[in-house]
C-alpha cells in the first residue's frame, strides 16, 4: 500500500502547506509545469518523486524529466504526461497509447482543471489535479491524494487551497 500525492501546475511556486499536505505520502507524483529546477528539488528532499515535464518546463526540467513516464505502483499500471486530454477526447500524442495498451490510471495536467473521471471505453481512471500553483486562470489551487493498493485505486482526497 502506498499514499500518493499528486500536483501538476506549479509554474515554480512553493506553498510550505505542501510539506504538511504530503507528510503522510510514500510517494509525490507531479504531472508536469513544475516551473523550475529548485521546485522539483524541494519535492525531490520532501518525498520519492515522479514527475513529467510540461510545455512551460526549460531545458534543465527536459533533462532530468520526461515527457511522458510509464510505471508500475502496487500493481496499479500508470501513465502521466502533461498535456493528455481526458476520456472523449485524449491529445492524439497519447491517445494510440491509450487505446493499444490502456493504463490503469492515467495521469494528465495542463488544463488547470480538476477533474477524475472513469473511461468505460478503455477501463482506466483518468486523473487530472488541477493547478497547484498561482499562475493561471483559476481561482482555487488543487491538488489529489490516494492511495494505491493491491491493484486498487482509493480513498482519493481532493485538497483545496487558497491562491
Amino acid at each position: 500500500m502506498k499514499k500518493i500525492g499528486l500536483l501538476s501546475d506549479t509554474h515554480g511556486f512553493w506553498d510550505d502547506k505542501f510539506e504538511e499536505y504530503f507528510v503522510d505520502c510514500d510517494e509525490i507524483w507531479h504531472a508536469g509545469d513544475i516551473g523550475t529546477i529548485e521546485l522539483a528539488d524541494r519535492f525531490e528532499r520532501l518525498k520519492p518523486f515522479r514527475a513529467v515535464y510540461g510545455n512551460i518546463d526549460d531545458q534543465s526540467l527536459r533533462l532530468v524529466y520526461p515527457e511522458t513516464i510509464r510505471f508500475e505502483v502496487e500493481g496499479v499500471d500508470v501513465l502521466m504526461t502533461h498535456i493528455g486530454g481526458y476520456p472523449g477526447r485524449y491529445n492524439h500524442k497519447i491517445k494510440e497509447v491509450i487505446v493499444s495498451n490502456p493504463p490503469k490510471l492515467f495521469i494528465s495536467g495542463h488544463s488547470h482543471i480538476l477533474k477524475v473521471i472513469y473511461d468505460k471505453q478503455y477501463g482506466c481512471l483518468h486523473m487530472n489535479p488541477g493547478a497547484a500553483g498561482n499562475h493561471g486562470f483559476h481561482h482555487v489551487r488543487t491538488m489529489l491524494r490516494f492511495v494505491v493498493d493491491d491493484g486498487n485505486i482509493r480513498d482519493l482526497e481532493v485538497i483545496e487551497m487558497k491562491r
